[in-house]
């Protein structure tokens, strides 16, 4: 049965052509505005990108190693250094180092946009319940989907490319800010009221230094799905690992497929273990600080009262 010989007494409903509709008023209402938007981050990534290859590829590994070396260890230094030497040995570095430019664009986009949703979340429950549904909706949706409106608003290219991605990984980043500045022990909030310290130092110097491990992990989130869905926009025309990917798939190339997936891999492993590393890090000096903080204020009345 096909489904012109489907019978039922539910009436149709035409939600393809109002949201076509929809997305071709939009098209030609604000079309100076998306061109002014397509601008600006077309320069932004290609400038990016534009830094990245005018440093030679040696030191550019150097340099993440000496990263990855600060903030992990000397064995992720070394780890890092072969594998990234590796993609250079494929000669994937070019279309690496695109991928990460997008990359750095997009999380540095859904973080800036996600973490004061996940505040306002946390903080105000009407809030929080009408953004979960909005969520829902953006983490179910297959990110293929995403990528039709933004060929129709910006044509194809990077642009498409990053602001699909930015609606893709989005989510995580708003749910996890908002899950670890809700699970703060209620008593350290507390003990900051009794301070006398106002809702905003309370946010600043104990919600968000306790909440850093889970806020991390949400960003840790956004990066992984910003790197997948690079790849995908790489159907669109943008150029790095996603389209060597399509290319290898349309002239059915495994050689030149699995040299860019392993190049993504590699990335993926790299920028998850560093964001991992930068969570802890940043966890354990936010809790010295406010262990301090805390000693510090205690003193005070004895010392007044003295």
């Amino acid at each position: 049965m096909n489904e012109e010989e489907l019978t039922t007494v539910i009436p149709g409903v035409a939600v393809g052509d109002w949201v076509d509709q929809g997305v071709d008023w939009l098209n030609s209402t604000f079309r100076e505005i998306f061109r002014a938007i397509g601008d600006v981050l077309g320069t932004l990534i290609n400038g990016l990108i534009d830094v990245m290859l005018l440093v030679p590829p040696d030191v550019m590994i150097v340099a993440l190693a000496l990263l990855g070396l600060l903030l992990r260890s000397w064995q992720f230094a070394v780890g890092s250094a072969l594998t990234l030497a590796l993609i250079v040995a494929m000669g994937m570095w070019i279309p690496a180092m695109q991928t990460l430019a997008l990359v750095v664009i997009a999380t540095a986009a859904a973080v800036l946009i996600a973490v004061p949703i996940g505040i306002l979340a946390a903080r105000n429950n009407l809030v929080s319940n009408l953004v979960r549904p909005v969520l829902d909706f953006m983490q179910t949706m297959p990110a293929f989907v995403y990528l039709i409106p933004a060929i129709l608003f910006f044509s194809i290219g990077y642009v498409p490319g990053v602001l699909s991605t930015i609606v893709f990984a989005l989510p995580p980043g708003v749910r996890l800010t908002e899950l670890g500045i809700r699970q703060v022990d209620a008593e350290t909030v507390e003990a900051g009221q009794a301070f006398g310290a106002t809702p905003r130092q309370i946010l600043r110097g104990i919600q968000l230094p306790l909440a850093v491990p889970t806020i991390m992990a949400g960003i840790n989130q956004v990066i992984m799905l910003a790197l997948s869905m690079a790849v995908i926009a790489g159907m669109v025309g943008a150029d790095g690992l996603g389209k060597k990917v399509v290319e290898s798939i349309a002239t059915l190339n495994i050689g030149l497929g699995a040299e860019a997936g392993l190049s993504v891999v590699v990335l993926a492993i790299y920028l998850d273990r560093l964001t991992a590393a930068v969570g802890g890090s940043g966890s354990d000096k936010s809790l010295r600080s406010l262990i301090r903080r805390n000693t510090t204020a205690r003193r005070q009345p004895s010392t007044t009262a003295s």
